[in-house]
C-alpha cells in the first residue's frame, strides 16, 4: 500500500525553522556578543551564509535520496559504509549529545536565573538534571507526549522573538552596533563559528523527505526559506540585544543574556515571558533532539557502526540508545561550561556539514547539482573550523584537547567495533555508490 504524503511546504519550513530556533539562540546570544561585541548580527550572519550554502547540498541530497536517516543515508550513499562514514556516523551522535547538553545547559540558566544570584550554580545544575531525566522518562513511556504540542511550541517561541524586536527596536541606541564596536574581523568570524550550531536544526528537514508531496519543488525552497528566515531572526534579536544594553551587563548575564536584553523595554514582565519561552523552547528541543539522536544511534546500529546493543528496541524505541545518549548528556551538562560545549558542537557539525558538501560535489550527476556551490560549501565549512580552532587555540588552548578527543573518540569506537566484529572496511570507491543505485 502506497503511504500518502503528508507533508506541504509549510509544514516542511515550520520543521526546519523549529530545529534551529529550538535552544540555540536562547544558550548562544550571549557568548556571541562577548566575542563579537557590536558586530554580533554580522557574526550571526556570518555563520548563517554558511549553513545556507550547506543546504544547497541537503536539499539536492534529500531530492535524490528521501530517508529518515538524513545525514546518516546522504555519506553511506556518497562513500559507502566504510571507517569513513562509520566515524563520521558516530560523530553525528556525538554532536547530537553535545547539542542536547546545550540546550539542557540553558534551560538550567534561565531556569536558575528566577532564583537569588548566590544559589544560581546549584539551581543551574538541579535544572540541568531535572529537565534530562524527565525527558528521558517521557520519551520511555511516550515519545507523543510533547511531541504533540510542538507545533505550538514553536508558533510561541517565534512569536516571542518577533515581540522581543518589535518592542525592543524602537528604544535601541544604534552606536552600540555601529563598525567601531565591532570586534576585529578574525573574532567576528571566530564568534559567528562558535555560535553556529543554533543554525544546525536545519539539516531535520531531511528526516522528512520521504513524506513531503512535490518533494522536488518542496524541499529546496523550504530549505532555504527556513535558513533564511532564521538568519533575518538573529540578525534582528543580536541587533535588538547589542543596541538595548552594555556590552559588558550582556556579557555578565550571558547564560540568559535574551530575558535580561528584554528588561530596558518590556521591564520585569519582559524578562519572565523570555525567560519562560526559553524553557518551553529548550525543553521542546530536548525533547525532539533525545528521540532523534536516540534513533540516529539506532540506524548507525543497524548498519553495523555501533555496538549491537544500541539495536534493541523497547516499546518499538532504540531504548539502549536512549538511556546512553540521556547519561552523557547528563555528564557534559554539568560537568562543561557554556563555552565549551558551543566549541564542541560547533567544530562537530560544521566537520559533518562540510563532509554533506563532499557527498554532494561527489555525487553531482545523481543529484543533478552544480558541483561548484557544494564545493564552495566545503571550503566555507573548514575554514569556518579553522577560525573555530584558532579562536579555541588563543582563548582557552586546553579546549582543543576536547575536539581531539571528540573527533579520536567518532573513529576509535568505529575502528574498535569493526576489529571485534571481524568486519570488513569497504573502499571507498564509486562503484560502492553505482551498486546501491542499481538495487
Amino acid at each position: 500500500m502506497k503511504n500518502e504524503k503528508s507533508l506541504g511546504y509549510w509544514s516542511v519550513v515550520a520543521i526546519g525553522i523549529g530545529g534551529m530556533v529550538g535552544g540555540g539562540i536562547f544558550a548562544v546570544l550571549g557568548l556571541a556578543v562577548e566575542l563579537a561585541e557590536g558586530g554580533t548580527a554580522i557574526a550571526f550572519a556570518i555563520a548563517g551564509v554558511v549553513a545556507l550554502i550547506t543546504s544547497y547540498s541537503y536539499a539536492k541530497l534529500s531530492v535524490a535520496y528521501p530517508s529518515q536517516g538524513g545525514t546518516v543515508e546522504f555519506l553511506n550513499k556518497a562513500f559507502g559504509k566504510g571507517l569513513f562514514t562509520g566515524g563520521f556516523n558516530i560523530l553525528l551522535w556525538l554532536s547530537y549529545i553535545v547539542m542536547l547538553a546545550l540546550y539542557a545547559y540553558a534551560f538550567g540558566s534561565y531556569g536558575a536565573s528566577f532564583f537569588p544570584e548566590g544559589s544560581q550554580t546549584f539551581w543551574k545544575h538541579l535544572f540541568i538534571s531535572a529537565i534530562i531525566i524527565s525527558i528521558t522518562w517521557l520519551n520511555v513511556l511516550s515519545v507523543g507526549i510533547i511531541g504533540k504540542a510542538e507545533r505550538l511550541i514553536v508558533g510561541f517561541k517565534v512569536a516571542i522573538l518577533l515581540l522581543f524586536i518589535g518592542i525592543g527596536f524602537w528604544s535601541i541606541n544604534t552606536s552600540r552596533f555601529g563598525p567601531t564596536n565591532w570586534a576585529s574581523p578574525l573574532h567576528l568570524v571566530a564568534g559567528g563559528m562558535i555560535i553556529f550550531l543554533a543554525y544546525e536544526g536545519f539539516e531535520l528537514i531531511a528526516n522528512t523527505a520521504r513524506d513531503v508531496k512535490n518533494p522536488r519543488k518542496t524541499l529546496p525552497r523550504a530549505y532555504y526559506t527556513a535558513v533564511v528566515f532564521v538568519i533575518l531572526l538573529y540578525i534582528l534579536v543580536a541587533l535588538v540585544t547589542v543596541g538595548s544594553l552594555p556590552i559588558s551587563k550582556i556579557v555578565n548575564a550571558r547564560d540568559y543574556a535574551l530575558a535580561e536584553a528584554a528588561k530596558p523595554s518590556m521591564g520585569s514582565f519582559g524578562f519572565t515571558l523570555i525567560a519562560i519561552a526559553a524553557l518551553l523552547s529548550t525543553a521542546s528541543a530536548i525533547n525532539a533532539t533525545f528521540y532523534g539522536a536516540s534513533r540516529v544511534s539506532y540506524n548507525i546500529a543497524k548498519d553495523g557502526e555501533l555496538p549491537e546493543i544500541l539495536e534493541k528496541k523497547v516499546w518499538n524505541k532504540p531504548i539502549e540508545g536512549l538511556l546512553i545518549t540521556s547519561v552523557f548528556t547528563l555528564l557534559i551538562a554539568n560537568l562543561s561550561n557554556l563555552s565549551t560545549i558551543s566549541t564542541m558542537g560547533s567544530a562537530g557539525f560544521l566537520l559533518i556539514f562540510a563532509a554533506v558538501n563532499a557527498a554532494n560535489a561527489r555525487m553531482y550527476k545523481n543529484t543533478e547539482s552544480r558541483r561548484w556551490i557544494s564545493v564552495l560549501g566545503i571550503i566555507a565549512c573548514l575554514a569556518a573550523l579553522a577560525a573555530l580552532i584558532w579562536q579555541t587555540l588563543t582563548t582557552s588552548p586546553k579546549e582543543m584537547w576536547i575536539l581531539i578527543i571528540m573527533l579520536g573518540l567518532a573513529f576509535t569506537i568505529e575502528t574498535i567495533y569493526r576489529k571485534r566484529t571481524g568486519r570488513i572496511i569497504l573502499p571507498l570507491s564509486p562503484r560502492v555508490i553505482h551498486n546501491e543505485e542499481r538495487r
